[in-house]
């Protein structure tokens, strides 16, 4: 068998094949002789027909089968004697396959870029320096008591925060419009159920008490025959309920947290506040440095491997939409192929660089730290061991967890040496970066 390689250009490889006459026409013979053995034809008892009736019948199909046999036994050998890694399944194009001469085949195919790492050690991290203040603590209080708040009717004017019932009936030049009109429709004011001009039109109302709000709907309102236009609405407040929340030493709300005092559970908050800073600490230290060796090492990607990985993208994607339920030529239709092409790419060519770090590096899975990482996320549930078990029990999940340990090994890896600049900023803005702008 003869092998010639040829990079026509970037990771693009053309492996052209040439396989002796002789052995094409052996792999027919033996083609035909496995057909002669079960061949039903007429005048002829089951596998007693003559060889040359045979090939008279059946030569086409046995050449076709031999050849199709030929190209797929010799590809992995002559990848072997080329020296090539390919880094997706091949374009197979038959170049010559006549009787009595060599088959010619070219197998076409992408490599793996070929990966010099570079500015590792030139790495610019910068590290968030948070301290917890009381005010967190506070807030996170504040939103345990909201999350265990109750209502009760009140007889006052209603304010942001309060939850109503209402009548509505919207009209437009004394016409009314599609989905103008509701009755005792309940919502929190403040939360954005309905337009801020209908919302903030019932603050400073009680229950029992009748008005008109004009609402103007936006310039963009998903509705053509609204946008920009404005309505009044005719309102009869029902019932307003004012929030209530459990007092900071009420023992059924302490119970509900674990704790025996308010003390304690500003204590248990300042933990908790603690691990989370750590963690988005952690966070931006690992986005930086997997940003930054993206930056420093501009590879080319194997289409193969972007087209390998936009599935996954796109059924992570319909998960987070609940598009379960659709056709998968539905969802591929309202999740084309090209909204994940781009991260595709990131993804596939950040993987070749950690790979490459982890090979360079010799750096190793630490199954200490899977365990660790395992009751770090089994922890916030409410049976742990359960959840440990069912992870051990489940490969996939557990070479996912042991994928993303890996990812941290390697992080730490590129960390290493380098002193960051530090960075102070308040905990909402360590949290929620937008606020940070």
């Amino acid at each position: 068998m003869e092998v010639q390689l040829e990079a026509p250009g970037g990771l693009l490889r053309q492996l052209k094949v040439r396989i002796p006459a002789e052995n094409v026409a052996k792999a027919v013979d033996q083609r035909l002789k496995q057909m002669s053995a079960r061949a039903k034809i007429p005048g002829f008892r089951p596998g007693k027909a003559p060889f040359k009736v045979i090939q008279q019948q059946y030569g086409a199909s046995a050449r076709l089968d031999a050849v199709s046999d030929l190209v797929q036994k010799s590809y992995p050998e002559a990848l072997g004697q080329a020296g090539v890694n390919p880094a997706g399944m091949p374009k197979i194009d038959i170049t010559a396959e006549t009787e009595g001469q060599p088959l010619e085949y070219t197998a076409s195919f992408e490599v793996y870029p070929e990966i010099v790492l570079q500015g590792l050690s030139a790495l610019a991290i910068e590290k968030p320096v948070v301290n917890i203040q009381e005010a967190d603590i506070d807030k996170l209080v504040d939103n345990l008591r909201k999350g265990r708040r109750e209502l009760e009717a009140v007889s006052r004017a209603a304010t942001a925060g309060d939850q109503v019932s209402i009548d509505f009936d919207g009209k437009i030049d004394g016409v009314a419009f599609q989905g103008g009109k509701g009755e005792k429709v309940e919502f929190e004011i403040g939360a954005g159920q309905f337009l801020p001009d209908l919302e903030n039109g019932i603050v400073g109302h009680a229950a029992g008490e009748s008005f008109t709000v004009p609402v103007s709907f936006p310039e963009d309102y998903r509705s053509e025959e609204l946008k920009g236009k404005t309505a009044h609405f005719d309102v009869v407040v029902h019932e307003v309920k004012g929030v209530k929340l459990p007092d900071l030493d009420d023992a059924e709300f302490l119970k509900a947290h674990n704790v025996e005092s308010a003390a304690a559970l500003r204590e248990k908050g300042l933990k908790a506040l603690e691990s989370e800073r750590d963690k988005a600490v952690r966070g931006r230290l690992k986005a930086q440095a997997l940003e930054q060796l993206l930056a420093q090492n501009p590879i080319d990607v194997p289409s193969a491997l972007i087209e390998q990985e936009v599935p996954r993208l796109r059924e992570d994607a319909a998960q987070r939409m609940n598009m379960r339920n659709l056709t998968p030529e539905k969802r591929d239709e309202l999740l084309p192929a090209s909204l994940f092409e781009q991260t595709a790419r990131r993804r596939v060519a950040l993987g070749l660089l950690i790979g490459e770090v982890l090979k360079e590096r010799a750096i190793k899975l630490d199954p200490a730290r899977v365990d660790k990482a395992l009751d770090d996320m089994a922890a916030d549930y409410e049976q742990p061991e359960e959840v440990k078990q069912y992870y051990r029990s489940n490969a996939q999940m557990m070479q996912g967890l042991s994928a993303v340990v890996l990812e941290d090994q390697v992080v730490e890896s590129l960390l290493d040496g380098i002193t960051p600049t530090e960075q102070p900023m308040s905990l909402e803005q360590l949290l929620n970066p937008q606020a940070q702008a």
